[in-house]
């Protein structure tokens, strides 16, 4: 009976150790069909994301309809996310039971995580080629764009370890929306573009106060001059544009450094004086711009229908609301001459099956996402601009941007003037390195300039015993100690190509242990038999 007990615990222990080593699916990699069965029904999930923008939830839903109209047998079941985080999140936790979505708005910082679970996400580059399923596929019932007409700078930004796991959906960047009333009573001229010196004196101009403790600029006793939305694009921008290192290619953490510290001296003087903050301290600039408590407010392009007095979704009661004009700009520079700005937006990949059938249908719903009617009707909801030429030369497009002002809703001026400033500087932007980890690298570069402003306000001191405490912490909290470099590795990040992962290993020492149990009793159990003979 023992004997028994012992070959069954066994049995089990075997089971979750193949379990652990090769998660819980064992999908083997994609191979293309040589043709699309339209036979066979697919029914495929889309996970989106979607705030409070009931107009962009209808561009999905049209696509949707229209496509299952020229693909009867692939039934679309849509999810609306509200938060990139949630996505990810059940993205993760979904690789472990193999119910991970086929197709999902996503960013390249968290396919590097998708891609630990084996097989997981689809290498996108066989199907771009595919004569009758990739761009221009003659075998595709829609105009799809051709490998050619896609941005470049666009797609390539979906490469992660050196192969394309996504394909760019929307693409944005940050602007600097400015109160140009707010500067010119300041006795300043808003330029072509902004340096950050000229941020910083304008906004510690905006901060003198009367004896009663009201702003002269604006008369209330509320005046933020300068709030950042994205503490972290901040951080890497300035970096980027100083030269500074951030992180290599290959996932080496090179962050914290003395030329961060510098940046962060800078940040903690100017909230010290109340001339900065940031939306996780104070709430969302364009709430603040919007009722003339601000005068620099940096956000997405893709919020511009939040800004300005005249913004189509602005948050604030229109009592509070003040009059001003509103133009936007790019972002602050240290190098006027030589721009740069990050290159962000939603992306989409698609997630392998074991039916290959399935996942060509995933890729054909995907690649529809880029046809000229989704493209536009999407770029039109908010200051996103389409990734394809093909959408961003055609007529309908061109006749939406030239009529930039003509009402408040459709073609509000502040929101063209963002895609305006997107679409004139494409070659200017970037991303950052992709890898198992860079989406926490990426948090921990916002959480630096948030923890130095939050001490500040506690009047605290910020010296080098408080920059050091606070890489120490900040390293710490995000775990970036435990990213190691993985030149070539699929993974990119702590675990290395043809290494376990660590649950494997505490199992097979578990297993160790316990044969040299088994072998412990099997060999007492003989001697007890041979003293009893």
């Amino acid at each position: 009976m023992m004997r028994k007990r012992i070959l069954v615990f066994v049995t089990c222990l075997f089971a979750v150790f193949l379990t652990a080593c090769h998660g819980s699916k064992d999908v083997q990699t994609f191979e293309i069909p040589e043709e699309f069965d339209e036979s066979k029904n697919y029914e495929i999930t889309f996970w989106a994301k979607n705030d409070t923008n009931k107009i962009q939830t209808a561009v999905y839903e049209k696509a949707i309809e229209d496509f299952q109209k020229l693909y009867p047998n692939i039934t679309v079941n849509m999810r609306l996310y509200t938060d990139y985080g949630k996505i990810y999140n059940d993205v993760i936790t979904n690789i472990a039971t193999d119910t991970t979505p086929n197709v999902c708005i996503t960013y390249p910082d968290h396919i590097a995580t998708y891609l630990t679970g084996n097989n997981s996400v689809v290498p996108l580059e066989p199907l771009f080629e595919h004569e009758k399923y990739g761009f221009g596929g003659r075998a595709l019932k829609y105009e799809a764009p051709t490998r050619e007409e896609m941005i470049p700078e666009f797609l390539d930004g979906c490469i992660v370890n050196g192969q394309y796991y996504a394909i760019p959906y929307m693409r944005s960047t940050e602007a600097c929306y400015i109160n140009k009333t707010y500067v010119e009573k300041l006795g300043y001229t808003v330029p072509d573009i902004l340096t950050w010196d000229f941020i910083w004196e304008v906004s510690e101009a905006a901060t003198k106060k009367d004896g009663e403790g009201n702003f002269l600029l604006n008369g209330q006793k509320v005046l933020i001059p300068f709030i950042y939305k994205s503490t972290d694009n901040m951080m890497i921008q300035m970096l980027r544009q100083k030269g500074y290192d951030y992180s290599t290619e290959d996932g080496q953490i090179l962050l914290f450094n003395d030329d961060t510290k510098e940046l962060l001296y800078t940040v903690a003087e100017h909230v010290k004086t109340g001339a900065f903050s940031t939306f996780k301290i104070s709430s969302y600039p364009a709430n603040f711009l919007n009722a003339g408590q601000c005068v620099f407010a940096i956000d997405s392009t893709a919020g511009a229908t939040w800004m300005g007095m005249n913004a189509p979704l602005s948050d604030i009661p229109a009592d509070k609301k003040v009059e001003f004009e509103t133009v936007v700009r790019m972002i602050p520079q240290f190098e006027p001459e030589n721009p740069k700005m990050i290159s962000q937006g939603p992306s989409v990949c698609v997630f392998n099956k074991k039916d290959s059938g399935e996942v060509l249908a995933s890729w054909i719903f995907a690649q529809y996402l880029l046809t000229n009617e989704v493209q536009i009707g999407y770029a039109k909801t908010e200051g996103y601009v389409p990734v394809t030429l093909k959408a961003q030369n055609s007529e309908e497009y061109q006749e939406y941007v030239k009529a930039a002002g003509s009402d408040n809703e459709l073609h509000y001026d502040v929101k063209i003037a963002a895609t305006n400033l997107l679409l004139g500087h494409t070659g200017d932007t970037f991303v950052t390195p992709v890898f198992n980890g860079s989406a926490s690298l990426r948090d921990a570069a916002g959480q630096l300039i948030e923890n130095v402003a939050k001490s500040v306000r506690r009047k605290k001191e910020v010296d080098e015993k408080f920059m050091e405490d606070l890489f120490a912490d900040v390293t710490s909290l995000y775990r970036l100690d435990s990213i190691q470099t993985n030149p070539g590795g699929q993974n990119g990040g702590k675990q290395k190509f043809g290494e376990l992962p660590d649950a494997s290993k505490i199992l097979l020492g578990t297993l160790a242990v316990t044969w040299i149990g088994i072998f412990m009793y099997i060999f007492y159990e003989n001697r007890k038999k041979k003293k009893a003979n």
